[in-house]
Protein backbone atom coordinates (compact mmCIF):
# COMPACT_ATOMS: atom_id res chain seq x y z
CA UNK A 1 0.00 0.00 0.00
CA UNK A 2 2.75 2.52 1.17
CA UNK A 3 4.45 2.15 -2.60
CA UNK A 4 1.53 2.41 -4.38
CA UNK A 5 0.60 5.50 -2.62
CA UNK A 6 4.85 7.00 -3.53
CA UNK A 7 4.14 5.90 -6.89
CA UNK A 8 0.19 7.74 -6.96
CA UNK A 9 2.23 10.58 -5.24
CA UNK A 10 4.96 11.07 -7.69
CA UNK A 11 2.61 10.95 -10.38
CA UNK A 12 0.41 13.61 -9.04
CA UNK A 13 3.75 15.70 -8.37
CA UNK A 14 4.49 15.50 -12.61
CA UNK A 15 1.04 15.53 -14.13
CA UNK A 16 -1.08 18.16 -11.30
CA UNK A 17 1.37 19.71 -9.34
CA UNK A 18 1.67 22.87 -11.63
CA UNK A 19 -2.15 23.50 -11.45
CA UNK A 20 -2.09 24.10 -7.48
CA UNK A 21 -0.44 26.90 -5.95
CA UNK A 22 1.21 25.19 -3.28
CA UNK A 23 2.46 25.93 0.31
CA UNK A 24 3.77 23.59 3.39
CA UNK A 25 3.94 24.14 7.09
CA UNK A 26 6.82 24.26 9.62
CA UNK A 27 5.30 20.21 10.72
CA UNK A 28 5.42 19.49 6.95
CA UNK A 29 9.17 20.32 7.27
CA UNK A 30 10.05 19.18 10.64
CA UNK A 31 8.59 15.33 9.07
CA UNK A 32 10.38 15.93 5.90
CA UNK A 33 13.50 16.22 7.57
CA UNK A 34 13.15 12.78 9.54
CA UNK A 35 14.02 9.49 8.43
CA UNK A 36 17.52 8.45 6.46
CA UNK A 37 19.37 11.42 5.79
CA UNK A 38 19.66 11.17 2.35
CA UNK A 39 15.96 10.54 1.26
CA UNK A 40 15.53 13.49 4.01
CA UNK A 41 17.72 15.53 2.29
CA UNK A 42 15.75 14.76 -0.78
CA UNK A 43 12.57 15.61 0.30
CA UNK A 44 13.62 18.78 1.89
CA UNK A 45 15.20 19.74 -1.35
CA UNK A 46 11.98 19.34 -3.26
CA UNK A 47 10.45 21.59 -0.73
CA UNK A 48 12.85 24.23 -0.56
CA UNK A 49 11.01 26.48 -3.10
CA UNK A 50 7.23 26.10 -1.44
CA UNK A 51 6.31 28.82 0.40
CA UNK A 52 6.03 28.02 4.01
CA UNK A 53 2.72 29.06 6.23
CA UNK A 54 3.48 30.57 9.58
CA UNK A 55 1.99 28.38 12.97
CA UNK A 56 0.05 31.62 14.00
CA UNK A 57 -1.20 32.26 17.18
CA UNK A 58 -5.17 31.86 15.43
CA UNK A 59 -3.76 28.31 13.78
CA UNK A 60 -2.47 26.79 17.26
CA UNK A 61 -5.61 27.70 19.04
CA UNK A 62 -7.68 26.37 16.31
CA UNK A 63 -5.35 23.27 16.48
CA UNK A 64 -5.91 23.28 20.42
CA UNK A 65 -9.46 23.03 19.70
CA UNK A 66 -9.50 20.28 17.79
CA UNK A 67 -7.70 18.17 19.82
CA UNK A 68 -9.78 19.37 23.01
CA UNK A 69 -12.64 18.13 21.85
CA UNK A 70 -10.98 15.03 20.78
CA UNK A 71 -11.65 15.42 17.03
CA UNK A 72 -8.18 15.15 16.48
CA UNK A 73 -6.42 12.65 19.43
CA UNK A 74 -4.08 14.19 22.05
CA UNK A 75 -1.07 12.29 20.96
CA UNK A 76 -1.64 13.16 17.02
CA UNK A 77 -1.62 16.61 18.41
CA UNK A 78 0.88 17.58 14.68
CA UNK A 79 -2.31 16.31 13.00
CA UNK A 80 -4.40 18.81 14.74
CA UNK A 81 -1.64 21.62 13.67
CA UNK A 82 -1.56 20.29 10.06
CA UNK A 83 -5.23 20.91 9.51
CA UNK A 84 -5.21 24.34 11.50
CA UNK A 85 -2.40 25.99 9.12
CA UNK A 86 -4.39 25.04 6.38
CA UNK A 87 -7.46 26.30 7.42
CA UNK A 88 -6.57 29.54 9.11
CA UNK A 89 -4.46 30.53 5.83
CA UNK A 90 -7.77 29.83 4.10
CA UNK A 91 -6.33 26.57 1.84
CA UNK A 92 -8.95 25.11 -0.56
CA UNK A 93 -7.05 21.32 0.30
CA UNK A 94 -4.98 19.90 2.56
CA UNK A 95 -2.97 17.16 0.40
CA UNK A 96 -1.82 14.08 2.62
CA UNK A 97 -1.84 10.50 2.75
CA UNK A 98 -2.77 10.37 6.35
CA UNK A 99 -6.00 9.22 7.01
CA UNK A 100 -6.45 7.96 10.21
CA UNK A 101 -6.22 11.39 11.70
CA UNK A 102 -6.60 14.09 8.52
CA UNK A 103 -8.26 12.26 5.37
CA UNK A 104 -10.85 10.47 7.37
CA UNK A 105 -14.54 10.41 5.86
CA UNK A 106 -15.63 9.15 9.24
CA UNK A 107 -13.90 12.46 11.26
CA UNK A 108 -14.14 15.36 8.24
CA UNK A 109 -17.93 15.85 9.89
CA UNK A 110 -16.54 16.89 12.54
CA UNK A 111 -13.37 18.96 11.68
CA UNK A 112 -15.51 20.88 10.13
CA UNK A 113 -17.39 21.90 12.84
CA UNK A 114 -15.06 22.56 14.97
CA UNK A 115 -13.53 24.73 12.19
CA UNK A 116 -16.57 26.29 11.46
CA UNK A 117 -16.99 26.88 15.64
CA UNK A 118 -13.92 28.61 15.83
CA UNK A 119 -15.18 31.10 12.59
CA UNK A 120 -12.89 29.75 9.81
CA UNK A 121 -13.99 27.72 6.43
CA UNK A 122 -12.41 24.20 7.05
CA UNK A 123 -10.20 23.19 4.34
CA UNK A 124 -11.10 20.01 2.01
CA UNK A 125 -8.89 17.05 3.74
CA UNK A 126 -8.04 14.93 0.74
CA UNK A 127 -5.19 12.27 -0.95
CA UNK A 128 -3.19 13.22 -4.07
CA UNK A 129 -5.39 10.17 -5.71
CA UNK A 130 -8.66 12.49 -4.91
CA UNK A 131 -7.01 15.23 -6.87
CA UNK A 132 -6.18 13.37 -9.93
CA UNK A 133 -9.12 13.55 -12.13
CA UNK A 134 -8.74 10.55 -14.07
Amino acid sequence: MQRAHQQLTRRWWRTRRSQFDLYVSPPVLQEAAGGDFLRARKRLTVLKEIPVLDATFDAMRLAEALAGAGVVPRQAVVDATHIAIATVHGMEYLLTWNCAHIANAAMRTRIEAICRDQGYEPVVLCTPEELMED
